[in-house]
């Protein structure tokens, strides 16, 4: 090696090549001072960061992001109802469109309150003694046939007074709650005479109601008309549900939807019973009691026999078993021959 010069090792000469360009950073993090040393602007708030060189920044460990949570569903869905609901029961019943009207009339469904349970009573009296309070039986009916009392409307909320009679007896009348038009347009045309005779007088079917609102109701169902009193839809729209249910009928989408909402406002409500219609009951009419329909009265002294003591007479059974009148058999009654008797069992305005 020739005299006076020095050898730098290549280690050092690579290191300060190096350091002509960047600082080096000591153990405290003070830069080196060089000789010639970049210098970087420093970065505005609102601008970007420069890029970080490899040899001048140590990358800093970053927490894990956490995860998304998960996106709600935009509906939620309403839970499970409870068993021997009516919300339950409303779920399994069929959906579909209605059926055509064709071929209903009243009389698919039988003579009108007919006595189905054979307890001597027709059913309009029987829904009657059930619904009304502090009502008067006719005396000689057997319990049966009530002349007045007073109903708690439950389509409205007012209290009516009630009174047998061709002008009175209107006020109070009894509504089938899945009326006979929206059943037949809904299975029931393929049921039996029989069945479609049990539903048209089965007590869970039946309510005595305000006379005006139910001539408004018609023949709708839960998609069209809902009782005025709010407070009484859950208990009228569960017992719709549980007249279909029993029958086998079906649903419209429009009828199941609003069902739905008046049945979520109480999803406990549960599907009501039938009841016993007991016979009898009530306080018996003051005075003598009325000849039997069954026997014809004697004539009043003076009169013809074309004037005997006969009820009154009506233009149908209809008027004239809304007025308190019937039934009338054939041989015994001067007014069985007055109505037509479309069973040929012997009675009219049974």
């Amino acid at each position: 090696m020739p005299r006076g010069r020095h050898v730098v090792p290549l280690a050092l000469t690579a290191l300060l090549a190096v350091g002509a360009c960047e600082p080096v950073a000591d153990p405290a993090g003070a830069a080196a001072p060089t000789t010639a040393m970049r210098v970087t602007p420093p970065t505005s708030p609102t601008s970007p960061a420069s890029p970080a060189s490899p040899a001048s920044a140590t990358p800093v460990p970053q927490a894990p992001r956490p995860a998304a949570a998960p996106r709600q569903a935009a509906r939620s869905t309403p839970p499970a109802a409870a068993r021997g609901t009516a919300l339950a029961a409303l779920a399994s019943l069929r959906v579909k469109g209605r059926a055509a009207k064709t071929g209903y009339e009243r009389e698919v469904f039988g003579h009108a309150w007919a006595d189905v349970d054979r307890n001597g009573c027709d059913t309009r009296n029987d829904i009657l003694r059930r619904d009304l309070t502090a009502y008067v039986v006719k005396a000689g009916t057997r319990g049966c046939l009530v002349l007045r009392g007073s109903l708690r409307d439950p389509y409205t909320g007012t209290t009516i007074g009630f009174v047998r009679g061709a002008s009175t007896s209107a006020r109070v009348q009894i509504d089938h709650v899945v009326a006979l038009s929206d059943a037949w347009q809904k299975g029931a045309q393929q049921l039996s005479f029989a069945r479609r005779t049990a539903f048209a007088n089965d007590p869970l079917n039946l309510l005595a109601v305000d006379g005006p609102s139910n001539q408004r109701k018609g023949d709708g169902d839960a998609a069209t008309w809902l009782p005025p009193q709010r407070g009484f839809r859950c208990a009228y729209v569960a017992r719709q549900v549980a007249v279909k249910s029993r029958y086998g009928l079906w649903v419209t989408a429009a009828e199941r939807d609003a069902m739905a909402r008046v049945l979520q406002t109480c999803p406990s409500h549960r599907l009501p019973s039938a009841g016993v219609v007991p016979l009898g009951g009530g306080r018996v009419e003051a005075g003598p009691p009325t000849p039997s329909p069954r026997t014809t009265p004697a004539p009043h002294p003076g009169q013809t026999p074309a004037q005997e003591a006969t009820d009154p007479r009506f233009d149908t059974c209809t008027k004239a078993k809304a007025a308190g009148y019937g039934p009338y058999l054939s041989g015994q009654d001067p007014e069985y021959g007055w109505y037509r008797d479309r069973d040929g069992d012997g009675r009219v305005c049974e």
